[in-house]
């Protein structure tokens, strides 16, 4: 495959995103409208379910150069009406009961079309699971995840174990990412090249059984 020559104008960042959100099904790419400046993508528009909201904020990250992205896309269902609170509470009850990584504390609740998730669970992935489990539900326009970690103990390898997992990482370069540990608290700072990237590193970090909070602190450089 023959790759272009890669330049980062906030040009070319702004038709790489339009050709992404046009790649990516779950969005209709003609409902969004793209601004790009010093590679910060602002989205815009209006979508029916707030699964396509986030479909369209993931997607414009996957895209390379981009530093950030601010969501100010709105949900407006179509018949609002149709899909009431009752209708909507049933339904997030059991999208949370059904998903095997969601445990029984995450509780939600429910306020008109808007889902707040509270709870406390032992792991962030448990967190993320929550909000995958609703995110996609019908008549539902925004996802709220206040959801706590159990606390942890401290261990003396928490540094090491989440360095080495970082030097596993295919997608990462371990020697730009530097890792701090005070405690249970990992801070992480550096530069990568994507925010895909940055999100590996995020996600090393609160796989180890001693981290109640990470704080991500790298940068995604433009090329």
């Amino acid at each position: 495959m023959k790759v272009p020559p890669h330049t980062s104008t906030d040009r070319d960042i702004h038709a790489a995103v339009e050709a992404e959100l046009e790649w990516t099904p779950e969005v209709n790419a003609a409902e969004i409208g793209v601004a790009v400046g010093d590679g910060v993508v602002t989205l815009s528009g209006e979508v029916e379910f707030y699964a396509q909201r986030a479909a369209a904020k993931r997607a414009a990250l996957r895209v390379r150069d981009v530093t950030a992205v601010v969501n100010d896309i709105s949900v407006h269902p179509s018949s609002p009406s149709s899909v009431s609170e009752a209708d909507i509470g049933k339904a997030v009850d059991f999208a949370l009961r059904s998903a095997v990584n969601v445990p029984d504390s995450v509780k939600a609740e429910i306020e008109g079309h808007d889902v707040t998730l509270r709870g406390e669970v032992s792991w962030d992935f448990q967190r993320r699971a929550a909000t995958r489990a609703v995110e996609h539900l019908r008549g539902v326009t925004s996802v709220d995840n206040w959801i706590k970690l159990s606390p942890r103990s401290s261990a003396p390898d928490t540094q090491s174990r989440i360095e080495d997992a970082i030097l596993r990482n295919a997608q990462l370069d371990a020697s730009a990412i530097d890792v701090v540990v005070a405690g249970d608290r990992v801070t992480l700072s550096g530069q990568v090249r994507s925010w895909a990237e940055r999100r590996q590193a995020d996600l090393a970090a609160w796989s180890s059984p001693h981290v109640s909070e990470v704080y991500n602190h790298i940068i995604v450089r433009s090329a």
